[in-house]
C-alpha cells in the first residue's frame, strides 16, 4: 500500500511493547499512547508548509524558518481517539480540534456515528485524524467521508496499531489519505478484534473496564 506508513523506531516499539501489556496500569498506558503519538508525529507532520521570517538573537537579526499559518486541525475518532490529541497539541498548540463520535455495532461490527463537530475552517487546514485501533477499517472510513462532506481536502490518519484488513480497506476507500501507523499486526480474530492486539484501547485509556 503507497500511502502507508509503518513506524520502526525502536522508541516507538519499546512503548508499543509496554501498551501491549496487560498488566501495564491506566496512567501509564495514556502516558505512552501520548508519547508514541508526539514520535509518530515528527514523521507525520513534516510536510507543514514553512516560510521565512526574521527574528532577533541575541547577537543579530536573522531570517529562520517557521510554521507557514499553522492551520492544523486535529479530529479524534471518539472516545478512544481523545487519548491521542495531546500529543499532537504538545507538538502544535495551535492546532483547532473537532470531534468525530463513532461506536461500532458488537454484532454486525459496523460503525455508527453519533456525534461530529468539526472547525468552521475545516476545508483549509491539514487534518489529522486520530484512532489508537485500526481494525475493520470501518470507522475511519465512514469518519473520513464525513470530514470529506464537510469541504475537508488534504487528510492524514494516525494510529497506533492496525490491522493489515483495516489499513488494506481505508486505502482503498480513500486512496488520497495518508496513514501512519506505530504497528501493522496479524490481522482480526473472530470478533473484529486485532491481534495481537492491546485490548480495547478506550477502556484502558479511561479505566473503564
Amino acid at each position: 500500500m503507497k500511502n502507508l506508513t509503518v513506524f520502526d523506531h525502536p522508541l516507538i516499539q519499546h512503548k508499543t511493547a509496554i501498551l501491549r501489556q496487560k498488566e501495564t496500569p491506566n496512567k501509564e498506558f495514556r502516558e505512552m499512547v501520548e508519547e508514541i503519538t508526539m514520535l509518530m508525529c515528527f514523521e507525520a507532520l513534516r510536510d507543514l508548509p514553512v516560510e521565512e521570517v526574521e527574528i532577533e538573537t541575541p547577537i543579530k537579526k536573522t531570517k529562520q524558518k517557521m510554521l507557514k499559518g499553522k492551520k492544523l486541525a486535529i479530529v479524534p475518532i471518539l472516545r478512544a481517539g481523545l487519548g491521542m490529541v495531546n500529543g499532537l497539541l504538545n507538538l502544535v498548540p495551535s492546532a483547532k480540534v473537532g470531534h468525530i463520535g463513532m461506536y461500532r455495532d458488537e454484532e454486525t461490527l459496523q460503525p455508527h456515528e453519533y456525534y461530529c463537530k468539526l472547525p468552521a475552517d475545516i476545508d483549509n487546514r491539514l487534518i489529522v485524524v486520530v484512532d489508537p485501533m485500526l481494525a475493520t477499517g470501518g470507522s475511519a472510513i465512514d469518519a473520513i467521508t464525513q470530514i470529506k462532506s464537510y469541504g475537508g481536502k488534504q487528510i492524514k490518519f494516525l494510529c497506533l496499531i492496525a490491522a493489515p484488513e483495516g489499513a488494506k480497506a481505508l486505502a482503498e476507500a480513500h486512496p488520497d489519505v495518508e496513514i501512519y501507523c506505530a504497528n501493522l499486526d496479524e490481522g482480526l480474530n473472530e470478533k473484529g478484534y486485532i491481534v495481537p492486539g492491546l485490548g480495547d484501547a478506550g477502556d484502558r485509556i479511561f479505566g473503564t473496564k
